[in-house]
């Protein structure tokens, strides 16, 4: 069902990260590749990895609060593939874990400039290709919602659920489907340098299964999300949760 489409994935650099197993997974489905990251000795990594596989790939290196940079990576796709089919808006970032009586303006502004600016941009530059096409599949990412030191970064994420629900409908009418997924907590490049032991464990024992969110949990959601099986489904949140 995803063969020989195009695919723009954001924040694929992270070679622990959700992007990575998701582009990987979506190139065994078929997907010819769009990657972006503002890593770009990582996205090189895993560019070269995926096509070793015989995949074909693009890496882009675009920071995605940055529109000027959204528009030359949206532009390089279109120059290379001729169209986009699917947006996985998976880029995010935040600061350290950090109370929110302590955190700086400038933090706050860093969390939603990435987490809602950023999917925002990347969002808008996309759609008019696919609205003139009259097909596309954009996935979304949210999560962090009411964890204790991730208060603005949580708030952004949470905003693009409201986000999603809208332009789903506003998108809806040129066969494009928009939906929001919520991957659980996991060891990522958000989580592994800053979060303390204690609170892994505790997130971990949670879980009904005992373990944390991985890439390959994540990147079948993403693949479903991104076919042409999910063609009723608009406007929600898909939540990956165990707890």
């Amino acid at each position: 069902m995803l063969k020989d489409k195009i695919a723009l994935v954001t924040g694929a650099g992270s070679q622990i990260g959700y992007g990575r197993g998701i582009a990987k997974l979506l190139a065994e489905e078929g997907c010819k590749l769009v990657l972006s990251d503002i890593n770009m000795e990582g996205l090189q990594q895993t560019a070269e990895e995926i096509k070793a596989s015989g995949a074909s790939v693009l890496a882009v290196k675009a920071d995605n609060s940055n529109r000027a940079e959204v528009d030359a990576m949206v532009k390089a796709a279109i120059d290379h593939y001729g169209q986009i089919d699917i947006l996985v808006n998976n880029a995010g970032a935040s600061g350290p874990f950090r109370f929110f009586v302590e955190m700086t303006k400038e933090a706050w502004d860093f969390d939603i400039n990435v987490n809602l600016y950023g999917q925002m941009n990347v969002a808008q530059a996309v759609l008019p290709f696919m609205i003139e096409r009259k097909y596309g599949r954009i996935i979304n990412f949210s999560g962090g919602q009411g964890i204790p030191g991730l208060s603005t970064y949580g708030a952004a994420k949470a905003a693009i659920v409201t986000f999603t629900q809208a332009l789903s409908k506003e998108v809806a009418p040129y066969g494009i489907i928009v939906n929001v997924l919520g991957p659980g907590l996991g060891m990522t490049g958000l989580v592994r340098p800053t979060a303390s032991e204690d609170f892994i464990e505790r997130e971990t024992q949670k879980s009904s299964v005992r373990r944390l969110c991985t890439p390959e949990d994540v990147a079948p959601a993403v693949a479903f999300l991104a076919s042409d099986r999910c063609s009723y489904l608009n406007g929600q949140l898909f939540h990956l949760s165990t707890n």
